[in-house]
């Protein structure tokens, strides 16, 4: 298998996985001290998402710790599939939530005004955690391309 940026075992995998992990990790904490948050079903899936995100990519940067430690090599058929399928049914769904708490927060901000009306809720709050989980999401999407090189190319 040839040399790709992010591959597992290597240490620009694991700066990648540890960079998801604490994004989305980030993104949880921000969405969950926001007051109102469970108004909407698209925040709390947000929520799910990232923590969904948060289990796969620190289980994956234990096992590129744990191969850097050992100096193992992780790049086998077997790994690499189960990375790509892993990454990619992730990344779906990070994608999903972030787009879909986007789209409730411009509704809430732009459309409707209600972050004007109702003080209780934490509008900025809001953006900021789906901007962490884009910029999250955005790290699972360079390790998903990655994967998927390292799987053609075997």
């Amino acid at each position: 298998m040839k040399e790709v940026f992010g591959s597992p075992g290597k240490v620009s995998g694991l700066i990648l996985r540890m960079g998801q992990c604490l994004l989305a990790s980030a993104s949880i904490a921000v969405m969950a001290s926001a007051s109102g948050f469970s108004s909407s079903t698209a925040f709390c899936y947000l929520i799910a998402s990232m923590g969904l995100q948060v289990l796969w990519s620190f289980v994956l940067a234990c096992l590129d710790i744990h191969a850097l430690r050992l100096k193992r090599d992780l790049r086998n058929h077997v790994f690499v599939s189960l990375f790509v399928v892993g990454d990619w049914v992730t990344a779906t769904l990070s994608l999903a939530a972030a787009c879909s708490s986007a789209g409730v927060v411009v509704l809430f901000v732009k459309d409707t005004n209600i972050c004007k009306v109702e003080n209780k809720l934490s509008c900025d709050l809001f953006q900021i955690s789906v901007a962490l989980s884009f910029l999250s999401w955005f790290l699972l999407a360079i390790s998903s391309c990655a994967m998927f090189l390292l799987a053609a190319s075997d």
